[in-house]
């Protein structure tokens, strides 16, 4: 596997065509701890908080004659693909579990008691065993905000709930 996915965007852009749709495809089509390496011929500043959004870091390098290398890339702790990326900003967790070793049926039965209980715009914290896949939807669905990732030792899935503020 190549770790740098190179996508010129300067014969797009030479069309008349805008490469937003190509640069959102190839940035999706990533595979983990790869990079998207975008040519244009100038400096996409709008760009940068498109991608930020969608968890990527990036850095700059002048090519000369008006040509730039952007290079987009996730933190090796990139938060799972729908997490809520102003959790940076959330308060302190104020209920913290360890649902490790349990069955998977246990472990969410407690987590949603745990997010039930707290109060509107509180935010838990959970260690689980894996991604609680099929939870995460029925969250947005009910307004509450999630973030999680795998933990880089390999020791579970950590995952911050906040509740509705309504």
């Amino acid at each position: 596997m190549t770790d740098i996915v190179t996508l010129d965007v300067r014969p797009i852009l030479a069309e008349g065509q805008e490469p937003l749709a190509a640069i959102m495809a190839a940035a999706d089509a990533l595979a983990e701890g790869q990079t998207l390496r975008l040519i244009a011929p100038f400096r996409p500043v709008p760009l940068f908080r498109v991608m930020e959004r969608q968890g990527f870091l990036h850095s700059e390098t002048p090519l000369g004659g008006n040509a730039w290398q952007i290079d987009f890339r996730r933190p090796e702790q990139a938060l799972s693909l729908g997490s809520a990326l102003e959790a940076f900003s959330w308060p302190e967790p104020s209920a913290f579990l360890d649902l490790t070793g349990l069955s998977e049926a246990e472990a969410l039965a407690r987590l949603t008691a745990a997010l039930e209980a707290a109060a509107a715009g509180e935010v838990v914290f959970a260690l689980l065993e894996r991604e609680p896949a099929t939870l995460l939807p029925r969250l947005a669905e009910a307004g509450h905000q999630w973030a999680g990732n795998h933990a880089a030792d390999g020791s579970g899935y950590r995952l911050l709930l906040r509740r509705a503020e309504a």
